[in-house]
């Protein structure tokens, strides 16, 4: 059996993407800093039929990260899609938003270890056995901020903008490798009214990217085809 793990697992869109990919025969591997809020999920999941656990990480702790894919390939084996989109749902200190004016490197830095630095750490972990086998997704995903910046936003938006220009470039270093590296930016706010803003919508466009394998970068917007 197949596994993704998804990075930033929550009941939003990232149980949306463990319910398409298990409705496709994954198993889920969920990883989070809450455990109890990952036994729940994975219980709503295993209750669907989907096989699914949860390994607690902080992406702000390299250690911690990389103990949690540890684990989750002891488990089911070996991770055959990595899906990355950790998002703080709540102020998270050390992470508050600065405006592109304001911005030091002070601010700057924990949005670098967030987005950027934790990615790398996450992708170091499952890289080498993806390449060995000549088989792997990698999916990361950030706000489209990276795209088209809101001066408000000024450090989410350059460590999103840094995470997309890596994502794009890993691809093309693994050019016939047999591993694919995708990059989805989501221009919306997810569950906030429209049917296409709803996290089941959003989140059939992962099982694309990592089937079709066409691009390296996916623009989800509510007025994109």
């Amino acid at each position: 059996m197949s596994t993704i793990a998804i990075v930033g697992a929550g009941p939003g869109l990232g149980l949306a993407i463990a319910r398409v990919f298990g409705q496709e025969g994954f198993a889920v591997a969920l990883i989070s800093r809450t455990q109890s809020r990952l036994d729940e999920l994975a219980r709503t999941l295993r209750d669907e039929g989907i096989e699914a656990r949860g390994f607690a990480g902080d992406v702000m702790d390299r250690d911690s990260l990389a103990a949690a894919l540890t684990a989750a390939k002891e488990t089911f084996g070996s991770i055959d899609v990595l899906e990355f989109s950790p998002a703080p749902h709540a102020p998270v200190p050390g992470l508050e938003m600065v405006g592109a004016l304001d911005l030091t490197v002070e601010s700057m830095a924990p949005q670098l270890e967030f987005y950027l630095y934790s990615a790398i750490a996450a992708v170091r972990e499952v890289l080498p056995e993806m390449l060995e086998r000549e088989s792997g997704t990698l999916l990361f995903t950030t706000g489209g901020g990276s795209i088209s910046p809101n001066p408000m936003m000024g450090n989410i938006n350059a460590a999103s903008a840094a995470l997309r220009n890596w994502a794009v470039n890993l691809n093309g270093a693994l050019a016939d490798s047999g591993v694919h590296a995708a990059y989805i930016a989501i221009n919306l706010l997810i569950d906030s009214g429209p049917e296409k803003a709803a996290a089941a919508a959003i989140a059939p466009l992962y099982w694309t990217a990592h089937r079709d394998r066409q691009t390296a970068e996916y623009i989800y917007a509510l007025d994109a085809d």
